[in-house]
């Protein structure tokens, strides 16, 4: 899938707030270079951390706490 389609799942995840999607994509990134596990079933050894966190965010399998839903 190309970073555009990633990205813009990602997006619809976080109501298509781009200042919370580079956090979140920033702080997971920071976690997954410190030794977390990826959630992604996928083999992620040739991955880079902010890719793999923007595959877990547009995927659903990391949610985003303290997102309001402005519904």
């Amino acid at each position: 899938m190309r970073l555009e389609e990633r990205m813009s799942k990602a997006l619809k995840q976080v109501n298509n707030d781009r200042y919370i999607l580079a956090i979140a994509v920033g702080q997971r990134a920071d976690e997954l270079s410190k030794g977390a596990k990826p959630l992604l079933e996928q083999n992620t050894q040739n991955m880079k951390y902010t890719d793999i966190a923007i595959d877990e965010i547009a995927g659903g399998l990391l949610k985003i706490e303290g997102l309001v839903d402005k519904e």
